[in-house]
């Protein structure tokens, strides 16, 4: 079917401090740390045992792509540090984590996802029914709107 994503493998979940959580890791800093000058610090994983990692692996089980997810009560979670393996990106994987990420919170209650999407990454996510809710703000010295959708 036209614009369906062609990626193949499979969504997962994976606790923290595991082998698949480090190699999200890695991925993070691969393509949301380095590229902006920055690193990981032990502060930066300090909350990040209580969150849900999602990822998406290949046919071989192979991490391809990652995020975090952050309940923000009852109703409500935030999608945060999305990364999608540079040569994959733009095959379809990116949505296919998406829609992985809003089945499990959909599953788990949650009636509204909302992220901060760097300035560049706001088309890809209004494509997949997310609207901007906030004025341009910068973080981690780049610009981002906050988005948001309902998961219905």
């Amino acid at each position: 079917m036209a614009g369906e994503p062609i990626c193949q493998g499979y969504g997962c979940r994976y606790d923290f401090g595991t082998p698949l959580h480090d190699a999200s890791v890695h991925l993070r800093e691969e393509v949301l740390r380095i590229p902006l000058g920055l690193e990981f610090t032990v502060e930066d994983f300090e909350s990040e045992w209580s969150h849900w990692h999602l990822g998406w692996l290949n046919l071989h089980g192979e991490l391809v792509a990652c995020m975090v997810l952050v309940p923000l009560g009852q109703e409500s979670v935030k999608m945060r540090q999305v990364a999608v393996m540079t040569l994959l990106q733009g095959q379809g994987y990116g949505r296919c984590l998406v829609a992985f990420g809003e089945a499990m919170a959909r599953n788990a209650g949650m009636r509204i996802m909302q992220l901060n999407a760097r300035q560049e990454a706001v088309p890809f996510y209004l494509r997949l029914g997310y609207a901007v809710s906030s004025e341009q703000f910068v973080e981690v010295g780049i610009p981002h709107y906050q988005m948001v959708k309902e998961l219905g």
